[in-house]
């Protein structure tokens, strides 16, 4: 029954790391760009969520009434004035972009918020747990996942069966034929960029009652995510779901032997992918889906 429960546990786990990829995955296979500060991006939302805490006195959860909007606000923001003039320069520019964007945010977290670890209390329900048939979970490892599911589900409806949705797959197959057919296209990258930036925020606030986090919290999450990613394939939405189910998997059963080894239990898998299939399991031909 260890064993079951450890499994158990992983897929919980890769429920955290799905809501992390997710919008790395919807931003890369709608503008075929990588963001370096998606991270950065998740802890800020976190952080976001202790000043609604501390200010307005908002239960965590209830934060993400105010830190959603902000964060995708943000990404608009960030798409409109920035990312946006770099379209048609290749690749490289918004690598760079958005790396300098990584190390301003972890440098502003650090000047307001020091470098002192912090936490958010929902009240009980991180800590609260059901006895299902042979396993114990935890609530909020629960809720977890199924708001990954929720999220993906939304996602995979907006993009299949909405007029916008049918643009972004346009635009993301031939961005050129999508322009002659009068697609904006500047327009559905900040609207991408929202989406992922208020995917990400969800699970910053979720890492955040889940564990403590630091301004330097970030490049982990944007590893775990990256990983996720390229495990279930690169574009692919639900690829991204069991791209973090089999990371969490690698991870709980790698601590399982050892408590050193499940970071790097989790890593050899993504390697081995990257190895043996490196367009990923679940990898699309050119669109998102």
């Amino acid at each position: 029954m260890a064993w079951v429960d450890t499994v158990v546990q992983g897929i919980l786990l890769g429920g955290l790391y799905a809501l992390f990829a997710t919008g790395l995955s919807l931003i890369f296979g709608v503008m075929r760009l990588v963001n370096l500060a998606h991270g950065d991006f998740s802890i800020l939302a976190a952080f976001l969520a202790v000043v609604a805490v501390q200010v307005a006195g908002l239960n965590p959860l209830a934060a993400l009434v105010v830190v959603v909007p902000l964060m995708a606000g943000l990404g608009w923001l960030l798409q409109c004035a920035a990312l946006n003039r770099l379209l048609g320069r290749g690749l490289l520019p918004a690598v760079l972009v958005t790396f300098g964007l990584s190390i301003i945010i972890q440098n502003a977290l650090l000047e307001t918020f020091s470098a002192d670890s912090h936490g958010l209390n929902p009240g009980g329900i991180e800590t609260a747990s059901v006895r299902l048939a042979v396993v114990t979970v935890g609530w909020f490892p629960l809720l977890t996942l199924a708001t990954a599911v929720l999220v993906l589900l939304a996602l995979q409806l907006f993009i299949g069966r909405t007029a916008l949705g049918r643009a972004f797959r346009a635009t993301s197959d031939d961005r050129e034929t999508a322009e002659l057919m009068g697609i904006d296209h500047r327009r559905l990258y900040a609207l991408a960029m929202a989406l992922s930036l208020g995917i990400v925020a969800v699970a910053g606030v979720f890492l955040g009652i889940r564990t403590t986090f630091t301004f330097a919290s970030g490049p982990d999450r944007l590893l775990f995510a990256f990983e996720a990613v390229i495990i279930g394939g690169l574009g692919s939405l639900w690829g991204t779901l069991v791209g973090g189910v089999i990371l969490g998997v690698a991870q709980t059963v790698g601590a399982k032997f050892s408590p050193g080894w499940g970071v790097l239990t989790g890593h050899l898998v993504f390697l081995a992918v990257l190895l043996l299939r490196p367009q990923g399991l679940f990898a699309p031909s050119r669109r998102v889906g």
